[in-house]
């Protein structure tokens, strides 16, 4: 029995020597009336057996009534745990709700960001088809306002012609007296002067390149240039036609060589600091070798404010195989053609830029591939972003993705605050001299983990 009915005993024994010494009291007053002292001790005994069963009873209603709060004090403990289980789960499960919604929210933003760079580089390159068509147009009429001046003066010559031939015939007429014969001139037969097409030839057919003999010698037919037919002849000075490539020899002593041996997004190098002012003007020079068979990432310089400050990335669905966006301030960009890149050897590319006019160079291999202007005309690259080797950002020094990653090899690349000239360009390219007031240089590379290594090979084609 418990500490209650412990307490409940000693209560019940006291009261029955309370009431025992009560009647022995009684009984032993005289004024009381006297009766037998077994008979009254048989009442107590009744009494007491009747008060021990009332306590009986009490105490085992106490002793219910204490597992009963025992067994509820239990279960309210067991409903403690399984409730204390229940919140660590739940807990759990909206922590890892919250991080995958943080990684989906996270996606749908890097998704919209390139949703919005596709969409203006559409744009940009819808204004510029447009610009290109316009050109077109005007360069077309052009040309056919010049040939319709060719044909006209020599439509005015060959009139002109005629009319010398009517006044010398006319003279003889005069000179021999009516006797002599006069020849006949019809209509269909119009008086061509010597050296002359007539005005049936195909010389004035619009729009066409004329080929016709030589009326002296003979030679072999000529186009309107006056180029033999057949013959290749050197782009004059203001040309912007090169020459036929010459097959390069050794290249060496270019300094270290940077590999991107996959297309892992941890194969990223970092050239820090990064550009240490506002550029107004920019040349990119660098050796590069492809390996993938498409161009990737060769540079991306990212900024709080725009991640696509300055690009050279190639290898996307919207471009042509061997071509590049050349991304100043997004969404402006020029495509530039490198597919001479892709048979895997090493090539020589500068790219230059100024912000007069915006006129831009692309240079492979020394020789001019394309040029152009009015690209960001009066703009300047702010100084202070991330500048990275390899990779695309899609956020300052991170959001890469893998599709869009550099696989192959740089060598000497270096990148000046200036417009490089031609002779700049071709002695970089040769070997011969390295022009100097680089801002940065291969040597400025850093790069954390991943699979990029540095190597030094003699000569380029040495390396492997």
């Amino acid at each position: 029995m418990g500490c209650p009915g412990r307490k409940a005993l000693s209560l019940l024994i006291i009261l029955v020597l309370v009431h025992l010494h009560r009647a022995l009291s009684q009984g032993a007053s005289p004024a009381g009336p006297r009766k037998p002292f077994l008979e009254r001790l048989r009442r107590l005994e009744e009494q007491f057996r009747r008060f021990q069963e009332v306590t009986l009873t009490h105490l085992q209603d106490l002793a219910r009534n204490y597992n009963l709060s025992y067994d509820v004090d239990a279960r309210f403990q067991s409903l403690a745990r399984e409730t204390q289980a229940v919140a660590l789960a739940v807990n759990q499960s909206h922590a890892a709700v919250q991080s995958d919604l943080s990684h989906l929210r996270t996606r749908v933003q890097k998704t919209q960001r390139r949703s919005r760079k596709v969409e203006s580089r559409l744009l940009a390159l819808g204004a510029a088809l447009s610009e290109r068509q316009r050109t077109q147009d005007r360069e077309d009429q052009e040309a056919r306002r010049g040939a319709l001046q060719d044909t006209l003066a020599h439509l005015t010559a060959l009139v002109q012609g005629q009319d010398a031939r009517l006044g010398a015939l006319e003279a003889r007429m005069q000179g021999a007296g009516p006797s002599t014969a006069t020849p006949a001139l019809t209509p269909a037969q119009p008086l061509t002067p010597p050296g002359l097409p007539s005005p049936s030839s195909p010389a004035v057919h619009r729009g066409r390149q004329v080929l016709r003999p030589s009326p002296e010698t003979g030679d072999p037919p000529q186009d309107s240039a006056g180029h033999p037919q057949g013959t290749w002849a050197p782009p004059g000075p203001g040309s912007q036609r090169a020459w036929p490539p010459e097959k390069p020899g050794e290249t060496c002593d270019v300094g270290p060589v940077l590999v991107f041996p996959n297309a892992s997004t941890q194969n990223v190098a970092f050239l820090s600091p990064s550009f240490p002012w506002g550029l107004r003007a920019l040349s990119v020079c660098s050796w590069v070798r492809t390996a993938s068979g498409r161009l990737g990432t060769l540079l991306s310089y990212a900024t709080e404010e725009n991640d696509n400050k300055l690009v050279l990335h190639g290898g996307g669905n919207s471009l042509a195989p061997g071509a590049i966006h050349f991304v100043i301030g997004d969404p402006a960009f020029r495509e530039l053609p490198l597919q001479p890149l892709l048979d895997g050897q090493w090539h020589h590319v500068c790219v230059i830029w100024t912000s007069i006019l915006g006129k831009y160079w692309l240079h492979v291999d020394r020789r001019l591939a394309a040029t152009g202007s009015h690209f960001r005309a009066g703009y300047e690259i702010p100084a202070g972003g991330s500048l990275v080797l390899g990779q695309e950002q899609d956020s300052v020094g991170g959001g890469f993705d893998s599709s869009e990653a550099f696989v192959g090899s740089l060598a000497g690349l270096a990148i000046w605050d200036r417009a490089l000239v031609p002779g700049e360009v071709a002695k970089l390219a040769t070997g011969r001299e390295v022009p100097g007031g680089a801002i940065l240089t291969l040597d400025d590379a850093q790069w954390r983990g991943g699979f990029v290594k540095q190597v030094n090979c003699s000569c380029l084609e040495l390396c492997p």
